[in-house]
């Protein structure tokens, strides 16, 4: 299991270390957005700002972190999809590492350049929103289907396995808060649904592939006409489909998700075919997601967001999870 961080200790060793790039002198950090890493907003003295991302512990590999930018500028290059821009350090590495935490062991950090843009929010058009994520998520998917992955490419691999097991990319969605003797029945049986059904979709390689697996509203920055996607940290080896999953993450349950799910699929498929077979398919990506989360959740509990969102997230999942029983068991 990836490490917690203490984004208080990382954000004063932090500042030394903005010395293995060039240029960054006498900047400030200011961090602005823990969930699986850190993200620091550096804001230099010219006014000019960048991102830097400190990696957590044990969850990325140095070889993984090179693949993801590797990946996301292939995106940029060779289809045009509008992905943040790396920028080496005085070494000339991309990745660099530092002791920032409480502990001896070094972290991963990626300086990039600052994207301007914000994320949607409630009161955008947010069917326009889903259908510009459909498009970018088949755009993504087609470029795979097409790119030669290089020799030492290697990700997380999101499937069954890896994500319903007890020690999970996640964690273990057993020891999730509030996992309670009422609920665990329902989603243990969900968990055996998922198995067999995965099991009989199968990994076909129109099917399942690398993906960007978190391509969620708040991975979007919307700029002008431009659309900005973001936050390659989880991109991995899994079933296409789960990036529509992963985009109503934490909102399954939401009554605009049908509306939602249109527009995804309108602008997916302005992109890319998508079988009618696979479309069935789909409320079981958005299950396993919702597994995923739960997991995530519980280990994570340091983290402000998964604390917001604990109190009642496995009482809501059991209520989905017994719609779809009902309907697949």
């Amino acid at each position: 299991m990836a490490v917690i961080q203490n984004t208080g200790i990382i954000e004063e060793k932090l500042q030394d270390s903005l010395a293995l790039w060039q240029g960054l002198e006498n900047a400030q950090c200011t961090l602005i957005n823990h969930t699986e890493n850190a993200t620091f907003r550096i804001d230099l003295t010219n006014g000019a700002k960048k991102i830097i991302r400190v990696h957590r512990s044990g969850y990325n590999s140095e070889r993984a972190i090179s693949s993801e930018l590797t990946w996301a500028k292939a995106l940029r290059v060779d289809a045009g999809v509008r992905t943040p821009v790396a920028i080496a350090g005085a070494n000339g590495c991309v990745i660099q590492t530092a002791v920032l935490g409480a502990t001896d062991s070094a972290q991963f950090m990626v300086l990039f350049e600052y994207e301007t843009g914000r994320e949607p929010n409630e009161n955008d058009d947010l069917v326009s929103s889903f259908s510009d994520l459909g498009r970018l998520a088949a755009i993504a998917h087609n470029h795979v289907q097409h790119w030669a992955l290089p020799s030492e490419f290697e990700r997380l691999l999101w499937d069954a396995q890896t994500i319903l097991k007890s020690d999970g990319l996640w964690g273990d969605w057993r020891a999730a808060p509030g996992m309670c003797p009422e609920y665990r029945p329902i989603f243990d049986q969900l968990d055996a649904l998922l198995r067999e059904r995965l099991h009989k979709f199968g990994q076909d390689k129109q099917r399942f592939g690398l993906i960007h697996a978190d391509m969620r509203l708040a991975n979007l920055l919307i700029d002008g006409d431009k659309i900005k996607l973001i936050d390659f940290d989880d991109c991995g080896f899994g079933w296409y489909l789960y990036d529509f999953a992963a985009a109503i993450s934490f909102i399954e349950d939401s009554p605009a998700i049908p509306a939602l799910k249109e527009a995804w699929l309108m602008g997916y498929r302005s992109e890319r075919e998508l079988s009618k077979e696979d479309e069935a398919e789909i409320d079981t990506f958005i299950m396993l997601r919702r597994m995923a989360l739960t997991a995530w959740i519980g280990s994570h509990n340091e983290t402000p967001f998964a604390q917001s969102l604990a109190g009642d997230f496995v009482s809501r999942g059991a209520i989905l999870a017994r719609d779809y029983l009902i309907e697949f068991g």
